[in-house]
């Protein structure tokens, strides 16, 4: 093989990284939108520029969540099925606003009755608030740890409930994770949309960045004083077999601030989520809206690369017993599987990212009154 076992399980959590950042990034905007739709448009004709700022490219994003997806199911088979047992009500939640948005941007126009409008309204704006706040409380339980332990079998049993993710840090994390969005939301409005739509949006943009800021700094200040890490104690072979059971882990107070110490330039996923937001803010205060898209963007890498390299080498650290938990270097596919994915991404990504830049080329411009005059029975 190539490609040693330890370098293929490292380089497919990178991928799986990349894919979660460009989700965020992508169908972030999408999500930011729907949370933004009840706020920032004032007539009907605002909230239609709105629904049709996303309209063109919001299935499209979505192939960043099917790709995250299937990289977790194939790459990472033990985190997938975990994951998923864990937090399958919480992803019924996910999978509901998801379903809404496309029945909601669909049906919304089919009666002119203002009550069944609103009630589709109230839909989509659920349709960005409930994956964003969720995605926010399932990251923050991987710092808590989830609880659940396999047999001897590696049968897997799991103790807690959707009620148990709702605990306060994770609802800090959620929120985070919804000030992050909507900041996004509101960057791109600001730069699809013209005039005062788009300076509404800038405004709520800046909020949301302010918001973003202070709920950013409070996460990480409870990460570092709050809440105790996991720590290997026996580090598993990076080559040896996927199997969690052969390693012990312990916990202690500031030990997802460990590779930090280690690796200062780590210190660059921080920073890069500090400075894209504040960017992002002062280029919606002056008026600079894809500058802010940018900055937004960065930001979004920034928090998520923060809580992966915080939580390296652990995937889903076990609570109820900390041995169990799941590491990149115990929970992967075979080294076979994972050199024949790579190879299938190699080819496949760059056609996804080409296809993506070729679309949002076709699509470039700002959505204005005038378009919605003129193709009022074709867009939504």
């Amino acid at each position: 093989m190539p490609i040693d076992y330890g370098t293929l399980r490292l380089i497919w959590w990178l991928l799986l990284g990349v894919l979660l950042i460009g989700f965020a990034i992508m169908d972030g905007f999408d999500l930011g939108a729907a949370m933004l739709h009840p706020f920032v448009p004032r007539n009907e004709k605002e909230r239609r520029i709105l629904l049709n700022t996303i309209g063109p490219v919001w299935e499209g994003n979505q192939i960043w969540f099917v790709l995250g997806g299937g990289a977790a199911f194939a790459a990472w088979p033990p985190l997938y099925a975990t994951s998923f047992s864990g937090f399958y009500l919480a992803m019924f939640l996910v999978l509901c606003g998801f379903i809404l948005r496309p029945v909601a941007l669909t049906f919304r126009s089919k009666v002119e009755a203002a009550n069944w409008r609103q009630g589709w309204d109230r839909a989509f704006f659920l349709s960005g608030l409930v994956p964003s706040l969720i995605f926010g409380v399932a990251f923050g339980n991987l710092f808590l740890g989830v609880p659940f332990h396999f047999d001897h079998e590696l049968r897997l049993t799991y103790e807690g409930g959707l009620l148990g993710l709702l605990n306060p840090f994770a609802l800090l994390c959620g929120l985070v994770s919804v000030a992050m969005l909507t900041m996004q939301g509101a960057s791109y409005l600001a730069l699809k949309s013209e005039g005062e739509l788009s300076a509404r949006a800038g405004r709520f943009g800046t909020w949301a960045a302010a918001a973003l800021l202070v709920l950013f700094t409070l996460a990480g200040l409870w990460v570092a004083f709050g809440i105790e890490g996991y720590v290997l104690q026996s580090a598993p072979d990076p080559a040896g077999p996927s199997n969690p059971l052969l390693k012990s882990v312990g916990r202690q107070a500031g030990a997802w601030l460990e590779n930090y110490h280690r690796q200062s330039w780590n210190l660059t996923a921080p920073v890069l989520a500090y400075a894209g937001v504040i960017a992002a803010a002062l280029a919606l205060r002056f008026k600079a809206p894809l500058i802010a898209f940018i900055g937004s963007s960065l930001s979004v890498a920034g928090v998520i690369a923060t809580a992966g390299l915080s939580l390296f080498p652990f995937l889903l650290p076990s609570s109820s017993q900390p041995g169990h938990s799941l590491t990149v270097w115990d929970a992967s596919s075979s080294q076979l599987t994972l050199f024949i994915m790579l190879g299938a991404t190699l080819v496949f990504l760059p056609i996804v990212l080409a296809y993506t830049s070729w679309v949002f080329a076709v699509m470039r411009g700002t959505v204005t009154e005038s378009t919605i005059e003129r193709e009022a029975d074709t867009l939504y």
